[in-house]
This record gives C-alpha cells, sequence and structure tokens, in this order.
C-alpha cells in the first residue's frame, strides 16, 4: 500500500459517522448491506449517509454493488488488510508482537 492511500484512509476513517459506518460494513460482512437499511440501523439521513458512503469509496474502503433498486455496500476488506499490514510495517518497526494486544493493555494498578 503506498503511503498516500493509507492516508487517505486514515483520513476518511477519522471521522466519526464514517468509522461507524465503517464498522457496520465490517461487521455485516462480504455479502454487504443495502444503502437505506444500513441508513435505518445508524439512523441517518440518505443524503448524509450518501456524503460518507462517498469519502469511504473515494477511499478504496467501501465497495457498491446495485441489485435491482438497491445499492448493496460492503466493507473493501483487501483495502482494509493492505492499511493494516502497511501500519503493522512502518508503524510497529515490521514486528507484529510490537503492536500485540499485551503491548496495548492498561498497565495493571498496583
Amino acid at each position: 500500500m503506498e503511503k498516500t492511500i493509507a492516508v487517505a484512509a486514515l483520513a476518511a476513517l477519522a471521522q466519526e459517522t464514517r468509522l461507524e459506518i465503517f464498522r457496520a460494513l465490517v461487521q455485516a460482512g462480504p455479502q454487504g448491506v443495502a444503502a437505506g437499511q444500513l441508513g435505518l440501523r445508524l439512523g441517518l439521513a440518505g443524503a448524509t449517509l450518501s456524503f460518507h458512503l462517498k469519502e469511504l469509496r473515494h477511499a478504496g474502503l467501501v465497495t457498491f454493488a446495485r441489485e435491482g433498486r438497491s445499492l448493496i455496500y460492503s466493507a473493501a476488506f483487501a483495502t482494509m488488510n493492505d492499511l493494516l499490514a502497511y501500519l503493522t510495517e512502518h508503524c510497529c518497526q515490521g514486528e507484529d508482537t510490537t503492536c500485540a494486544p499485551p503491548y496495548c493493555n492498561e498497565p495493571a494498578r498496583a
């Protein structure tokens, strides 16, 4: 993954509503979810949802397919995995153990 693509993906996810949308799409799995259902689930107006989905699409984090009159949105799992690999390689000195959960846990209280 190129640095500019990683920056675009992180910038898109840095906005609270877009992160919420992306999380919902990841939870929906590869089959995705219709835009209307997603809007209802998250309590977002159509125009608001459309705006944020467009930003996530431009960042390469979501894809869509038309099924009849519906647009079915899915998380772009390959892009997400590429982003995680990029972060691991460039932010964890290439060692998965550097960013492993035991190192991220809150210190035990004495």
